[in-house]
């Protein structure tokens, strides 16, 4: 099941730097995401290093990064606010175990229908979300509590740290591509900050990341129904949140690399590493675009690089601590920033004229409530107006063309789907009132598709029953004729068989 994916010296190594460019910026990441849920740094830390490494190994995306992430923690919050941290682990082991579920019945798959305006909305808003979460770095607390945004030499201090790293990122892969520009980066603005003490935040000012192994844990929780009533709905919101995350950061690495993950093997691989996450005291997670994003412009490819990083931070907790809290913030923000630049889809901005203007609108949307909401909620409201933008659309599209054939019978050739949207245009395409007593509607170029398209069937059938004529069905594909077969007494009409396709008489469904 576990390969590392690496034939050649060369690519280990590009696999390890790799993993370490990523545990270097895993680090903030899970401490403030563990603030965010209200847990301890170390919670934070153990589910960066438990679901990076089982995700890394059971996942279906090679070179995905999984941790804990800020969609995943703002859903923590209230549970572990009104019942504490033990019921989170409890719902953690839950969430996993549901995601497992999902793999085994592959509804993975599903996520092929997100249009590509929700994907482009998503990228984009998480590209903005990640911007912004760089911006509390440039706050500082006063002596009331509040917090107020740097000035003078500390705010300059901070954007020349951050110009620098950037500009190592840009500059240094087009002189040698021989180790991580991220990883170069960080240490130069290291020892720079280091060496001539310079004034600005580190890794340790935002806290702590000293531990040791995480430990086997069982939830103190009451094993009881009303443990499970608690813990149930948030556990599904976590699923979908994760699964959600997960499978879109996928899919867009699968566009970066040109490759392509398994979709319901990653929805098993993120319930191991959740449930087992679980039971050792951390707080959950998922996929994470950005450090997925340090990886694949690092050069990890491969699940090499997701161990190494998930490995890397565990020695960073055990034995590094005192040296990655001399990191400064600066190097950090500047490697998310970069993050931002290559996320974003600028050429959406070119295309927003092009395109049609439901499309701009979706995408506009997504963006927008990925930043004020969450992702999962985003990508629902997205698909859910992009369908319904679609069954509009499509609604309009009904028509039909009528004559009489030698026997006097009116024949309505029917164009365009009949579903929940085309009921109204399809009912008015009809006039039972002056159409002679036998009439047949023609569905070789039509479908029926759902209940809403056999009622009005059945609707139209009993206007002309109650005007003395009878309705007739030609040509029903075989799913069609399935559909109304289902339905039983739901719908009365005859439903005719054409002898070319090798059916013999009528038939009343």
């Amino acid at each position: 099941m576990f390969r590392l994916g690496c034939a050649s010296r060369a690519c280990f190594q590009n696999e390890i730097l790799s993993g370490l460019t990523v545990a270097l910026a895993l680090v903030p990441e899970a401490v403030a995401f563990a603030f965010v849920a209200g847990v301890e740094p170390l919670v934070g830390l153990y589910a960066a290093f438990m679901v990076g490494l089982l995700a890394s190994i059971f996942g279906g995306r090679p070179g995905m990064i999984s941790g804990a992430t800020g969609a995943m923690a703002v859903v923590m919050v209230a549970l572990v606010a009104d019942h504490g941290v033990e019921y989170l682990f409890a719902a953690v082991v839950l969430t996993g175990a549901i995601q497992i579920g999902a793999g085994v019945l592959r509804l993975g798959k599903y996520i092929r229908m997100v249009p590509y305006p929700v994907m482009l909305g998503f990228v984009n808003g998480l590209a903005i979300v990640i911007f912004l979460a760089q911006l509390q770095h440039f706050q500082v607390g006063n002596v009331d509590g509040d917090t107020q945004w740097l000035s003078g030499p500390a705010l300059w201090i901070l954007l020349g740290l951050i110009t620098l790293t950037m500009l190592i990122i840009h500059w240094l892969p087009k002189l040698t591509g021989a180790f991580p520009a991220a990883l170069a980066a960080i240490l130069v603005v290291t020892l720079l900050v280091v060496f001539f003490d310079i004034p600005t935040n580190t890794v340790g000012d935002l806290a702590s990341i000293k531990g040791g192994l995480p430990t086997f844990h069982l939830p103190v929780v009451p094993f009881s129904w009303e443990t499970l009533k608690i813990i149930l709905p948030y556990s599904f919101i976590l699923a979908a949140v994760g699964l959600i995350e997960s499978l879109l950061t996928l899919s867009l690495i699968d566009d970066v690399t040109n490759t392509r993950g398994r979709g319901n093997r990653e929805c098993v691989g993120q319930g191991i590493a959740n449930s087992v996450t679980g039971f050792f005291g951390g707080m959950g997670g998922c996929a994470m675009i950005g450090q997925s994003m340090i990886n694949v412009n690092s050069g990890g490819r491969q699940r090499l690089s997701g161990v190494a990083a998930a490995l890397f931070l565990l020695a960073f907790i055990l034995f590094a601590h005192d040296l990655i809290e001399l990191i400064p913030m600066a190097a950090l923000i500047g490697v998310m920033f970069m993050v931002v630049f290559a996320t974003f889809e600028w050429s959406s901005l070119r295309i927003m004229g092009k395109i049609p203007l439901t499309d701009a609108f979706v995408l506009i949307l997504v963006s927008a409530v990925t930043v004020m909401t969450d992702l999962a909620i985003a990508v629902v409201v997205g698909v859910i107006v992009s369908a319904l933008a679609f069954a509009w659309e499509h609604a309009k599209h009904i028509n039909a063309k009528s004559y009489d054939d030698e026997e006097g019978t009116r024949v309505y050739e029917l164009n365009g789907p009949l579903f929940f949207g085309s009921v109204k245009n399809f009912l008015e395409l009809f006039d039972p009132a002056t159409d002679p007593d036998e009439v047949i509607i023609e569905f070789q170029n039509s479908r029926v598709v759902d209940h809403s398209a056999i009622e009005a069937i059945d609707n139209l059938a009993d206007k002309y029953l109650k005007a003395g004529k009878k309705l007739h069905l030609r040509h029903l594909s075989q799913d069609c004729r399935q559909l109304l077969k289902k339905a039983g007494d739901l719908v009365e009409v005859n439903v005719m068989e054409d002898p070319r396709y090798h059916i013999a008489d009528d038939k009343l469904a």
